[in-house]
């Protein structure tokens, strides 16, 4: 058996396991570098949403318009689904400690140290519960998705009770999106720094942990986290076995066994 996991940037990913394919925070209309459209990809058994920042909620809803696909997300998300026309029979809202069986995949939500808000049509801001996921696509493959969250120390109440292998790890602010903002100051991080991320890392005890959240590498600053990242990994790996590792956008990684194979 391989899963398979495509970068679409920033925190979107496509999981294709042996018979089901996941969806998680797909912004791509939005991204100045996507891969693709959001009209091209294929129909997935499921969407995740972390939390309902744009670069994250993205184009879920005309996704799961096109498609009749379900999604799994907190309830202001939910809320902005319902606005854009989906039917309450195609959303599923839950929060950490909820696990839910949509479409045969398992979905579990576990904590996020992050905020959830969005601006509804009418001007009313909703907030929410922002999340992390844990899915299995195929035994023994079980995959991290961690939204946008800090480091926390219950990451290691995580890899004691659900033990994931794979983890999709913020490292990095990306700075074509940080170019668009107004605000006063400047981010210095993202919600983990690449050591923090690192760090992240051992809390959860993965065997691989990818770099995320982030847009164009050919963006110096954006390529110095990742890089501090992989190169901050094994420093704090106490397993000696831990492998790290970056995806170009548009970049498929299948793991099969042990081994890892790049396509791109």
């Amino acid at each position: 058996m391989t899963t398979s996991i495509r970068f679409l940037g920033m925190a979107g990913y496509e999981i294709v396991g042996p018979d089901k394919r996941i969806l998680i925070d797909p912004f791509l209309s939005g991204s100045p570098h996507a891969p693709i459209s959001h009209e091209e990809l294929e129909t997935p058994d499921v969407i995740l949403v972390t939390h309902a920042a744009y670069d994250h909620l993205g184009d879920t809803a005309a996704i799961a318009l096109r498609t009749g696909a379900p999604v799994v997300c907190g309830g202001d998300v939910r809320a902005v689904l319902f606005e854009a026309g989906l039917p309450p029979e195609q959303v599923q809202a839950t929060v950490w400690g909820i696990v839910v069986e949509v479409n045969g995949v398992i979905v579990r939500p576990v904590e996020s140290h992050h905020w959830s808000q969005t601006r509804l049509k009418d001007g009313q801001y909703v907030s929410g519960v922002p999340m992390g996921f844990i899915v299995e696509p195929e035994p023994g493959i079980r995959i991290y998705h961690c939204g946008d969250t800090a480091i926390f120390g219950d990451m290691k109440l995580i890899r004691d009770l659900y033990a994931p292998t794979i983890g999709l790890m913020g490292c990095n602010n990306s700075q074509a999106l940080l170019a668009r903002a107004v605000q006063a100051g400047k981010l210095l991080t993202g919600e983990m720094s690449p050591k923090e991320a690192a760090i992240a890392s051992e809390f959860l005890g993965l065997d691989y942990a990818i770099a995320s959240h982030y847009l164009d590498l050919t963006n110096a600053l954006e390529k110095q986290d990742v890089d501090a990242f992989l190169a901050l990994v094994p420093e704090y790996d106490t397993t000696g076995t831990r492998e790290a590792l970056y995806m170009e956008v548009g970049e498929t990684l299948y793991f099969g066994g042990s081994t890892v194979r790049r396509e791109r």
